[in-house]
């Protein structure tokens, strides 16, 4: 296997046409890994052009920039290509570059199962987007609710596709975490024990586990619409016997673990960049992989706090209540422990470091935001506005955006051997900054006045149109640090200054490897002794002193 995968990275002087193969059927992980960051950055900006012409058409009160109809797709796949085209694949993809680095492994356990995981993302893609040719794109919501979703609201095919996509891609991302799951499990170096790994690979594994369990239920509601909309199944038409409520504990039983889907791989990143950069080990290692433990526990008893609305009755919903409540301390803990990292160390404020310090304060927003939806009658008060939006998008951008960012700046030495630029990266960082509260936090005070979301224009009423102007601005600037970020790696690609193998001093695996990997990752995977085995090889003398 090992053979196999390195032959496909070593011959640089192939011709174009023969590297280009080479690169669509390789089965080398670290290959994939960028397959899979390159095309979520593609969706990203498909889907930040998508976001701007929501924002354009809300501009301003009583707009008709967008149709109804066009608002409703575009929207649709706004949330859709955001949540599965593009953080998703983005996390999946710098996670099957980096776990065999950080384990010692030369590639992950399952090459051939590693690449199809790819395809099948690619095809899921590009099925979805398909739609848009194919009499229109789906137009019920990234949530699809029903009976919106059944054909007496939504006729045409683009409901179809999007559910024969999202199959497709759950299928994908199930491959992945198996293939996570065992290569963790068997290919780790020597020495390393699971309480010796690095916390992004024990998150990933925590993290895999929950995919394992939460993506099938999604499965079986797409299965079970697609046959209520081409087989006349009634699952969740009320006419026939059907329960739209059905939908709702299907979709929000994958939807609300999806959530730390998407944070968890992102929390492990900070776990990495805030202590390197702080000259401190992650204070308290083992309440943040337990606390990781009970998030993952804890999450698949929360779904129903995104039905509050419904009338479930009030012991059930006192019991969500508090469950929701509770998933909030682990989180906790884990803020707590990379303040405390942060307390007393040696800071470097490099760009990595600044969205790391950006990702806590704003996911810390998000946060306290969800707490707030706990509370039953404040939820009944705000779950149809664009508080809603504005939690949402600090949770999913002021957190895992911002943490793949740090990570980008962080790992992007070691995939390609050059430095980011520093300048344009500050000036990144500032941009998304301001872009993003500008955006997302005003929408706060439109949802506490009483705009509905899921809306594409609204009444001229007191400060809707001033704060939704606010919010477009924000988009704007948003736009432009992403694009910002683009140049700045099209830029470093080409004319970057050569990293070497360690530019942080770091102290897991990966930074023993060559800058960019070899094909065979290690020539001799140092021993691992302690949970900071490139300090142990740099260090030989000098006893470790993080808790072994």
């Amino acid at each position: 296997m090992s053979d196999v995968a390195a032959g496909s990275l070593s011959l640089p002087r192939r011709e174009p046409g023969s590297r280009l193969l080479a690169w669509l059927s390789t089965i080398v992980h670290k290959q994939i890994g960028v397959l899979y960051m390159l095309l979520a950055l593609f969706f990203l900006l498909v889907g930040g052009v998508e976001a701007m012409l929501m924002r354009a058409q809300l501009a301003l009160p009583n707009l008709k920039f967008l149709s109804p109809e066009a608002y409703d797709q575009v929207f649709t796949m706004h949330g859709t290509t955001m949540i599965f085209l593009v953080v998703t694949p983005v996390l999946i993809g710098f996670t099957v570059y980096l776990i065999p680095l950080m384990i010692g492994a030369r590639d992950m356990a399952f090459p051939r199962l590693n690449a199809l995981g790819f395809w099948l993302q690619l095809c899921g893609s590009i099925l979805l987007y398909v739609s848009f040719a194919a009499g229109g794109a789906p137009d019920a919501g990234w949530f699809s609710y029903a009976p919106l979703s059944e054909p007496p609201y939504s006729a045409h095919a683009g409901l179809d596709y999007w559910a024969l996509a999202l199959l497709i891609l759950g299928a994908g991302t199930i491959v992945s975490a198996i293939n996570f799951i065992v290569t963790i499990a068997t290919c780790r170096a020597p020495g390393m024990s699971l309480r010796r790994v690095p916390l992004f690979v024990w998150m990933t594994l925590v993290n895999s586990v929950l995919i394992i369990a939460a993506i099938p239920a999604l499965n079986a509601a797409l299965v079970m619409l697609l046959m209520d909309r081409r087989l006349h199944a009634h699952f969740f038409d009320p006419a026939n016997g059907g329960s739209p409520l059905l939908w709702q504990h299907y979709f929000w039983f994958f939807g609300h673990p999806e959530v730390y889907i998407l944070v968890l791989p992102a929390f492990g990143m900070i776990s990495e960049i805030i202590p390197v950069f702080s000259r401190k080990p992650i204070f308290g290692y083992n309440f943040v992989a337990g606390s990781t433990l009970a998030i993952a526990f804890l999450s698949y008893g929360v779904w129903v706090h995104h039905m509050f609305a419904v009338a479930l009755g009030r012991v059930v919903l006192s019991a969500f209540a508090a469950s929701s409540m509770l998933i909030a301390v682990p989180t906790g803990v884990k803020v707590f422990n990379w303040t405390a990292t942060m307390m007393g160390g040696s800071i470097r404020l490099t760009t990595a470091m600044l969205f790391a310090v950006g990702f806590l304060l704003e996911f810390t927003i998000g946060g306290l935001s969800g707490v707030a939806f706990a509370i039953v009658p404040l939820d009944w008060q705000l779950t149809d506005t664009y508080f809603v939006v504005a939690h949402l998008h600090y949770v999913l951008f002021g957190g895992t955006a911002l943490a793949l960012f740090a990570a980008a700046y962080y790992w992007f030495p070691k995939m390609s051997g050059r430095l980011l630029n520093e300048t344009m990266g500050k000036w990144h960082f500032w941009m998304v900054i301001i872009g993003l509260n500008l955006t997302f936090f005003v929408q706060h005070f439109l949802g506490l006045l009483g705009m509905p979301r899921r809306v594409y224009t609204y009444p001229d009423l007191p400060w809707w149109g001033v704060w939704n102007m606010t919010s477009t601005f924000g988009a704007v600037i948003l736009g432009l640090g992403s694009l910002v970020f683009v140049a700045n790696v099209c830029s470093s690609l080409l004319f970057g200054p050569r990293a070497g193998d360690d530019p942080w001093d770091a102290w897991t695996l990966e930074w023993a490897a060559t800058s960019p990997p070899a094909p065979e990752n290690f020539d001799a995977v140092p021993e691992v002794r302690s949970r900071r085995p490139l300090w142990d090889s740099k260090h030989p003398e000098a006893p470790d002193w993080a808790v072994n």
